[in-house]
Order: C-alpha cells, then structure tokens, then sequence
C-alpha cells in the first residue's frame, strides 16, 4: 500500500483500462483529451514500486552481492519489489532487509523518494536503518538468487557505485553524501 509519493508524480489515470498482464509490468490504456480539443490514446506502465535500505552497522554500510541465473553477479543495496499489497514502503524495506540480509535495525527513515520515468507509474524508495539490534538466519529465494552479505564503508561503496553505474547502486544520491555523519543527518521525507 502506497502511503507516500514523490513530489509531481505521474500516476495513471482512474479511467485506465489494464491491456496487458506482465509478470512485473502491466500496460494500460486510456483515452485523453488533447490542447486541440481532439482525444488520443496515451499508454502507460505499471509494476510495483521497489524498496532498497542503505543499513549502517559499525560505521559501515551493509550491501550485498546478488547472484541470479540471468545475469552477472551485482553489488546492490538491500531490498526488492514493494509488492505486498498490504504492506507500507517501510514495512516492505524492514521485511526485504530481514529476508536477505537476517539484519533488524531500530530506527528507520525515508531518505529518497524519486519517479524515475514518468511513463511508468513506479517508485524507487531509499531507507536509512540505523541502531542495529540483531542478526538471525538470512531467508533468500532458494535456487532464485545467490546473496552474499558484506560491509562497506562509504568510500568503499561510492567507489563501487561510480565504477558500476547500472543502476543497482544508488550513485546519484551517494555523490551528495561526503561522510557516515552525513548520511546519518539526512532530513527524514515524509
């Protein structure tokens, strides 16, 4: 359950009719008035938003290597698909964590919130989890994916994250990030 969104987000509109059922993306259709009085059909995506957590545990950052059958070993924050329609984006960030890292953090904040594309109707969230409180057995997708936790410092991600640039990594927001204390100051989005 979405409860926060970014500022001008593009949703799709109400009167969108689903025209195709994808495993992650669903394609609509609806018909819109355009400036010359003339009405066109416009087309949109929808999947479900993701959660990834930047966790700090000792003055390190937690991140993981993600192995799947389709594709090279990737360096990644913690997290996944927002995809339990009864959960919030910090319920889902706090169950993702737990699942592959086995990580429980005491307190948590929003820190980014962003539409990447406005054709699809999708959001990105960016948790801080601080105030570490315990560790128990990791729950990864048996025989979906290989994960292998692992502690970063800050220079150490950015490093990683300039150097992969693909999209699993959260560059963009690090390059503004110059020290733990930063991260660690970051204003909570509400």
């Amino acid at each position: 359950m979405r409860t926060i969104f970014p500022k001008n987000a593009v949703m799709i509109p109400k009167n969108a009719t689903r025209v195709f059922k994808g495993i992650i993306y669903d394609v609509y259709h609806w018909e819109q008035e355009r400036f010359d009085g003339s009405t066109a059909t416009f087309e949109a995506l929808k999947r479900p938003d993701t959660v990834n957590v930047l966790a700090v545990k000792n003055g390190k950052i937690v991140v993981i290597r993600d192995e799947q059958p389709s594709r090279p070993p990737k360096l990644t924050l913690p997290g996944g698909r927002h995809d339990v329609a009864t959960e919030t984006e910090l319920d889902c960030a706090k169950r993702e964590l737990h699942e592959e890292t086995g990580m429980r953090f005491k307190n948590w904040k929003l820190v980014s919130v962003k539409q990447e594309h406005t054709k699809i109707d999708y959001f990105y969230y960016l948790f801080l989890a601080t105030d570490f409180e315990g560790q128990d057995e990791p729950h990864v997708d048996q025989g979906g994916e290989i994960i292998t936790v692992m502690e970063m410092t800050l220079d150490e991600l950015k490093q990683k994250a300039d150097a992969q640039r693909d999209g699993y990594l959260p560059y963009e927001f690090l390059r503004g990030v110059q020290s733990i204390d930063d991260l660690l100051a970051l204003p909570e989005i509400h």
